[in-house]
């Protein structure tokens, strides 16, 4: 029942998303202002975080699945990258390169520090 629940809470944040977007004209994917509604809610401490863990959790192994059609996509509008494929080149590499480091540095930043490993001297008495 909780991977229901997280289901419908995924889905229902990506529907306020969608229906924000359209509502306000936004020049935004609607799954990213429904990713940034849900990262406010949980850090607002709303909703079942069990249930959205369970429910994301069988998402993870598909995430490369989700992508494809866009790269695919990309394919049929190859003649108009025409001239172009160096900026798109750098683009993508650079991007790449930005969303790794600020993950690394968030994820740095978010973590707890890691526990010493060195053992407590023995005082001889």
């Amino acid at each position: 029942m909780a991977l229901l629940r997280g289901f419908l809470w995924l889905t229902g944040f990506w529907l306020a998303g969608e229906s924000l977007v359209v509502l306000l004209d936004l020049p935004i994917s609607a799954g990213v202002v429904g990713m940034l509604l849900l990262t406010a809610s949980l850090m607002l401490r709303i909703g079942r975080l069990e249930d959205i863990a369970a429910a994301s959790q069988p998402l993870i192994g598909l995430l490369a699945m989700l992508i494809m059609p866009g790269v695919v996509g990309v394919f049929f509008v190859a003649d108009e990258f025409a001239g172009q494929w160096l900026a798109v080149a750098v683009a993508l590499v650079g991007g790449t390169l930005a969303s790794v480091l600020t993950t690394l540095l968030l994820m740095r930043r978010c973590m707890p520090a890691a526990p010493s490993t060195e053992t407590p001297q023995e005082t001889s008495s």
